[in-house]
């Protein structure tokens, strides 16, 4: 077996670096947990959630996004490809939705009103401007790159 390339080094290494802080990270959060007396009767249903997180991503929604990529590399062939264009902004929608997620189905009304005095009323639409932001962005650098890229071919 030969020996890594010396430019992959520093790389392996620094994900081993960043996997042992996210274990270690995670470690000191359980320890928290355990610690609360609070917290120790919902512990079993944290881990029935995390369980249920777990299979719900492996099992239904990483094959719908898989699915829909596949069929996002199906579109014809343009002079620039479009896949990415719309994978970004998709992409970005949807880490946002996990983001804005409890403020657009309300939940922790009362705490979010005590802490700042404001209502959850416009997360659903802020949300959706931002989503709307991300693809219009997108779109418009497609048609920047669509023109330059067909006044450099002449």
């Amino acid at each position: 077996m030969s020996a890594p390339a010396p430019t992959r080094t520093p790389v392996r290494l620094a994900q081993a670096v960043g996997v042992l802080g996210c274990v270690a990270l995670a470690g000191y959060a359980a320890t928290i947990v355990v610690r609360d007396p609070t917290l120790h009767p919902s512990i079993p249903w944290m881990l029935v959630w995390f369980a249920g997180a777990v299979l719900l991503h492996d099992l239904v929604l990483f094959p719908l996004y898989a699915a829909a990529d596949r069929a996002l590399a199906l579109l014809p062939a343009t002079r620039v490809p479009l896949v990415n264009h719309v994978r970004l902004p998709l992409l970005g929608a949807g880490l946002t939705l996990l983001v804005y997620l409890p403020g657009i189905i309300r939940q922790g009304g009362p705490v979010v009103h005590a802490a700042t005095g404001l209502d959850q009323e416009p997360f659903l639409a802020r949300w959706l401007w931002l989503v709307l932001a991300m693809a219009g962005v997108s779109a418009l650098v497609w048609v920047v790159r669509v023109t330059r890229r067909s006044a450099a071919d002449g």
